[in-house]
């Protein structure tokens, strides 16, 4: 990567205008970096007849003049070191900066990237543990993003956080939009990630000032796609001759009665399952997401399901219930299965938990037994599949009133 060049000198010389009370002048360094200046005492003074300024040295071959040159020369060797491993690690590179270290702040600016990576580190340790495989590789995507942007930005590898303000956030947003191409909500998602580094900092007093102060995040509303009775129905009514279509086919429609999302399904195991003193087996599970515990009656068709894959040599072999492939391949084959069946909605795994929300509200299911359910920690959440319905409800009527209108 291609670094920003720094103009850079170190320069000795006496502070004239300050003599000490014995008569001397004490010593200066000045950093000067880009143009800009920071003044270094170094605590040693010299009789101003005994200074060449031209050569930024004392004069005389008494032991204290040697002994002065000598320090002078150690400071300079410091000073340029401090800069060499500045400029080898890719870290901004102040007069500032240097002045700091050389006080004592022998560690540098505590930078985004570093302490981004210590954060990715801890979720990727604790990953299936306490966060969810999605969760861990949006904040390392996040890091990543935010590594190019820097790069390309500024031109260096890493950015210290208290240069962090509220342009740096906008610009960020506006690089999520136009170089990685992502909508509204996604874009969000990325901020909120940043914004909790942000907010570790805040609280370990690394920085004083929150540069999301004065932003607010704004989601758009999304058009949350689900199957009607008959759709479902050509679903699972369809034979399919290719073993992956079936298996895939039966998954999404297991999911479409349990509403469980992708990731749940995918870690569904025996222990999941729970038989109540009625004799009925219910799914009892923590979400991977929230780690909110789910209550879910097993309904026949997923329970024969269920049944269909005990033998499975996948299944038995991870101690799984299901043989979940990937997402990305679970997304495609539905795509393959939408166009079977003659259905022109997108499918996906998403759509067959809006699907059970859906299809549970318009059979008269509460809305708090679908967020227990669902594992919604607030039932506004769930209330949205509500206004859906009635959104619905009132296209379908319009038809109607289209029909036999007067």
């Amino acid at each position: 990567m291609a670094m920003q060049r720094n103009y850079f000198t170190v320069l000795f010389f006496l502070k004239k205008s300050k003599l000490l009370k014995n008569g001397e002048a004490p010593i200066c360094m000045r950093i000067t970096i880009n143009g800009k200046r920071a003044e270094v005492q170094i605590k040693r003074s010299i009789d101003v007849t005994k200074w060449n300024t031209q050569k930024e040295c004392a004069i005389g071959r008494e032991k204290k003049y040697q002994e002065i040159n000598h320090y002078l020369d150690t400071i300079r060797t410091k000073i340029l070191q401090i800069h060499r491993e500045l400029e080898q690690d890719g870290k901004p590179i102040t007069a500032d900066i240097i002045k700091n270290i050389y006080y004592g702040e022998r560690s540098t600016p505590k930078m985004l990237l570093e302490v981004f990576q210590e954060h990715n580190s801890e979720y990727r340790e604790l990953m299936n543990k306490e966060y969810a495989e999605g969760t861990v590789l949006r904040y390392e995507r996040t890091a990543r993003y935010l590594k190019e942007f820097i790069s390309e930005q500024y031109k260096l590898a890493d950015i210290p956080l208290k240069s962090i303000n509220y342009e740096f956030i906008t610009k960020f947003e506006h690089f999520i939009k136009i170089q990685k191409n992502c909508a509204q909500n996604a874009t969000v998602k990325y901020l909120k990630n940043l914004k909790k580094i942000i907010k570790t900092a805040l609280i370990k007093k690394w920085i004083t000032d929150d540069p999301f102060a004065e932003i607010h995040f704004k989601q758009t509303k999304c058009n949350r796609e689900f199957l009607n009775e008959m759709e479902l129905r050509k679903i699972i009514n369809k034979d399919f001759d290719i073993q992956r279509l079936q298996t895939v086919r039966d998954i999404f429609i297991f999911c479409c009665f349990t509403g469980l999302a992708f990731t749940d399904v995918k870690n569904l195991k025996k222990e999941h399952l729970v038989q109540a003193d009625n004799g009925e087996w219910w799914i009892r599970k923590a979400r991977e997401k929230t780690d909110n515990m789910c209550d879910i009656p097993l309904l026949d068709i997923p329970r024969l399901i269920l049944e269909k894959y005990q033998s499975n040599p996948i299944c038995n072999e991870k101690g799984l219930l299901l043989p979940v492939p990937s997402n990305q391949r679970m997304n495609s084959y539905l795509k393959e299965i939408a166009d079977v069946c003659g259905i022109q909605k997108n499918l996906s795994t998403h759509i067959a938990r809006h699907t059970f929300a859906s299809l549970a509200i318009a059979n008269k299911v509460s809305l708090e037994s679908i967020a227990k359910m669902l594992g919604h920690t607030d039932i506004r959440t769930t209330r949205i599949y509500a206004k859906i319905m009635n959104s619905t409800i009132a296209n379908e009527m319009k038809v109607l009133q289209n029909k036999f209108a007067i």
